[in-house]
């Protein structure tokens, strides 16, 4: 039997998350024995022609080239996963989204704009069917590895939905707000085993908001320690952005 045929694809992003794939170590060289990685631009030259088993997209669709493009690896892929949160929420690239199209081309590139066309920042699945997803920027090495599993052996992986808080309070870390730091735990999505605040950061709701977060719990927390609500919604907007889309 063959092994699957794995590819890796970037666009609008930083392609750190196709770094922590390669910076897996040891448990990396056991994916390999599983899976024929066909095309990795980040870690090889080679290119593919055929058809791809499972493709793994980075990055933010931010032009009609990338449309067009990601729209061909669909079609090629059996499974296509959106890796990181430029692409399963957009990321920080949504921002542009916040002003007018033909302002930020003249901030950018000055009276040159016109030759470098683009359109609302959006995320993979707004432009194309995502099978899988896997938040966070950088994404999270022991999820990746997880939601590999599951797609070779053809179950789903189901991204939790409690928030980051509940993982922080697991591995007792002391609530960042009572140490005169705003996090946007309350109201983003676990499944990164609070990573960031494990390391004495805070968390930048890089995973994407909860289906239903308790945002008036969340606005209690606010109320306690005296934070203007206004602060943290443009906070939520540095990688949610992209979600008002969803709702037009």
């Amino acid at each position: 039997m063959s092994k699957p045929k794995v590819a890796f694809f970037d666009f609008a992003c930083c392609e750190g998350c196709q770094l922590q794939v390669a910076n897996i170590g040891e448990p990396l060289l056991d994916v390999l024995d599983i899976v024929q990685v066909v095309e990795f631009r980040e870690v090889m030259s080679e290119k593919w022609d055929g058809e791809f088993d499972v493709a793994f997209v980075e990055g933010s669709i931010t032009d009609e080239h990338a449309v067009q493009r990601v729209k061909r690896i669909r079609e090629r892929s059996k499974i296509l996963v959106a890796l990181g949160s430029c692409a399963t929420i957009g990321g920080v690239n949504g921002m542009k989204n916040s002003f007018q199209l033909e302002e930020v081309g003249k901030y950018v590139y000055g009276e040159s704009y016109k030759f470098f066309p683009t359109i609302h920042t959006k995320a993979v699945h707004q432009v194309v069917k995502v099978d899988y997803f896997i938040n966070g920027c950088p994404i999270y090495q022991p999820e990746f590895l997880t939601v590999l599993k599951c797609i070779l052996q053809g179950i789903p992986y189901y991204v939790p939905e409690y928030p980051v808080c509940v993982e922080c309070k697991l591995n007792e870390n002391v609530c960042m707000y009572d140490r005169g730091l705003t996090c946007m735990g309350p109201v983003t999505k676990a499944g990164c085993n609070s990573w960031c605040i494990n390391n004495g950061n805070i968390c930048y709701g890089c995973r994407g908001l909860t289906i239903n977060p308790n945002t008036e719990g969340f606005k209690e927390v606010l109320k306690k320690y005296n934070i203007p609500e206004d602060f943290l919604m443009k906070k939520i907007e540095m990688y949610n952005k992209c979600k008002e889309l969803d709702k037009s």
